[in-house]
């Protein structure tokens, strides 16, 4: 029996289909009601216990004020958060419709004026998300990440030391350093739960209303965080203003420059995140590479 299957039985469940497997193996479930699920094992080392089952306290909080998240689902015997043998821990979550708004390095299949209306819909919804948490008091023992300044552009941030990227040519590391610093003076605003990882596959689409997925990333954070997150798959592509625009009108906030802020923030970590997760050889490292050092020189100018 597969890890998967023994995770899946936790739940009375069988696996359909494989959908991801990147920090966590995603899997489709089918559930004795005949309800979907998605079933999560959770890579080992990432998230610890007591930081997936806060993750899950607010997805579930998040849901039944009638946001458009998926709520954990209880094993049978009650427990949102199963140990595997093999050292991971399994959740399983309710599953959401929808197709999910892109995937990254591909241009978007729906029209432009749609993808606008659909980028409004989710500064909104991002905006309900973090009301709705403004209105929660968390347990006690509530624990996610941190992506405050330090968690971002500190000495050690969370998805690691980016201007040391061993495939970053010297004048790259150069520009890594002088963004870090900049942004370092820069990074301001209201903290507060956040997504942190509003990537376009983790956006759902029904017709033009959205919804939000996959909060293993999720912490306490500057609140625009998740829009530059949201923006950060398109700083190269020429739509990307307009998106920038429709995304902020939104959420409600005039704050351009600071949105610029953090979309180039996330740049800096998807440039960490990929030194211990790919391959010397892989491709990503340079595509991130130039997406990040095209950002900073477009958000502090060049020099």
């Amino acid at each position: 029996m597969t890890p998967a299957e023994h995770a899946a039985r936790q739940w009375g469940g069988r696996i359909l289909r494989s959908l991801r497997d990147r920090e966590n193996q995603v899997l489709e479930m089918a559930l004795p009601s005949g309800d979907q699920a998605a079933l999560r094992l959770h890579r080992a080392g990432y998230q610890s216990a007591d930081a997936i089952r806060s993750e899950l306290w607010w997805c579930g909080a998040l849901a039944r004020a009638g946001l458009p998240v998926p709520a954990a689902l209880p094993a049978l015997d009650g427990a949102l958060l199963v140990a595997l043998p093999d050292g991971r821990h399994a959740s399983a979550i309710a599953w959401l419709e929808g197709a999910a708004l892109g995937e990254a390095a591909q241009p978007f299949d729906r029209p432009l004026a749609e993808v606008l209306d659909l980028y409004q819909a989710l500064g909104s919804l991002l905006a309900r998300v973090h009301r709705a948490t403004d209105a929660l008091t968390l347990p006690a023992d509530f624990t996610r990440p941190s992506w405050d300044r330090d968690g971002l552009v500190g000495e050690a941030p969370l998805w690691g030391r980016f201007w040391d990227h061993p495939a970053a040519s010297a004048d790259q590391r150069t520009t890594l350093i002088r963004a870090r610093d900049a942004l370092r003076e820069r990074l301001a605003g209201d903290i507060g739960l956040i997504h942190a990882d509003v990537l376009r596959e983790n956006v759902l689409v029904n017709d033009r209303s959205v919804s939000l997925i996959d909060f293993d990333d999720s912490g306490v954070g500057f609140r625009l965080y998740d829009l530059g997150t949201a923006l950060v798959q398109t700083v190269l592509h020429p739509e990307h203003p307009q998106l920038r625009e429709a995304l902020m009108q939104g959420y409600g906030t005039t704050e351009r420059d600071m949105v610029d802020a953090f979309t180039l923030s996330r740049t800096l970590a998807s440039v960490g995140w990929t030194m211990p997760r790919l391959g010397p050889g892989d491709p990503v490292h340079q595509s991130h590479l130039h997406r990040a050092i095209t950002c900073a020189d477009r958000v502090l100018g060049r020099r």
